[in-house]
């Protein structure tokens, strides 16, 4: 069952277990430069509002409505992240996990291929949660993401048109399958044994995701293995991605303002981010999605004008711990501690 819940969608799954749910959130940010430099992570500006697509049924086409799903407004070339929570059981002191696919106009985020509805291990083609806190954008190489940003369907930029040559889809697509009972009790299980030793048209003109600007940013590998995840209980959802004039003509609702750009929050003197993840295995980069371009070359290439792509220098980074690495870092090696 999917809820729409303050701008998050929320997956349970109660046939499978109580504690089977997880949560889906798209946050606004700041859109990196395009310039092949490799940045740190942008802030979270908020989410970005979800509506249920039926609400408005007597404005939308068809199309839209056979697909069902939410609603979201994106404007021109706004970069998003999708941050990822899954229910957190204090006794055992675990998130229940579940893999989760995501994919844009019906392309796999993580591998550049097709959309298939089965869980695929080789190449992985789904996230694990609560490892992967969050994705920010297409896995192009190890270690390293481009950036989710809106552009509209049709012009040429989004990886749709690019890997499949039609402007068909657009949006996000979702799916999440939860861990099997059996396995998240087994796992729990030897988790409170230790614990007691001892003592988580709008069809033509709606909006596609193009690969921005690059961001430092791990993707997680299965730590669980495939035969895991429960693929007979499965929950999907299409976030269809409209802008801001469509947002207003659908909703009567005013779309959130423009987030400022890179400089304007880098000087204001706000902080970005690093995540660390201890010594997870890391998927390798998708070699479909390393050859797209990015807005910035496509523009140049079609003379249009690119959105605003100033190169910065990043003063302030913040290092983030991953949601259950425990690991203290040591004193830098060849320092002398203060006594």
């Amino acid at each position: 069952m999917i809820t729409l819940e303050d701008n998050r969608l929320s997956f349970s799954f109660p046939e499978v277990h109580d504690n089977a749910n997880c949560s889906i959130e798209f946050q606004r940010t700041l859109r990196i430069p395009d310039d092949d430099k490799d940045y740190p992570l942008p802030p979270g500006l908020g989410c970005f509002p979800l509506r249920h697509l039926e609400d408005y049924a007597p404005r939308l086409p068809d199309e839209w409505l056979r697909r069902g799903g939410v609603i979201a407004p994106m404007h021109q070339a706004e970069a998003m992240w999708i941050n990822f929570k899954s229910r957190y059981n204090y006794w055992s002191e675990q998130s229940y996990p579940f893999a989760v696919k995501i994919a844009t106009g019906k392309i796999c985020a993580i591998t550049g291929k097709t959309w298939v509805n089965q869980l695929n291990s080789d190449p992985q083609d789904y996230v694990v949660l609560p490892k992967q806190p969050w994705l920010d954008g297409y896995c192009v190489e190890k270690g390293v993401i481009r950036q989710f940003v809106a552009m509209p369907l049709g012009e040429g930029y989004t990886v749709e048109e690019q890997l499949t040559g039609a402007a068909q889809h657009g949006g996000l697509q979702i799916v999440a399958y939860p861990m099997k009972r059996e396995r998240y009790e087994e796992m729990t299980a030897r988790q409170s044994k230790a614990r007691r030793t001892i003592l988580f048209a709008l069809r033509t003109t709606s909006m596609g995701l193009a690969p921005g600007g690059r961001m430092k940013q791990d993707i997680y590998d299965d730590p669980y293995g495939l035969d895991a995840w429960d693929q007979q209980h499965v929950s999907r959802c299409f976030v269809t991605l409209v802008n801001s004039a469509q947002w207003m003509a659908i909703t009567g609702e005013r779309p959130p303002t423009e987030p400022p750009t890179t400089r304007q929050y880098t000087e204001a003197g706000l902080p970005w981010f690093d995540n660390y993840g201890g010594d997870a295995e890391v998927v390798a980069g998708a070699e479909k999605l390393k050859g797209t371009k990015s807005v910035a070359q496509i523009a140049k290439e079609k003379g249009d004008v690119p959105p605003e792509n100033e190169t910065l220098d990043i003063p302030h980074v913040i290092r983030l711990r991953s949601r259950g690495t425990n690991e203290v870092e040591e004193y830098p090696a060849g320092e002398v501690m203060d006594s």
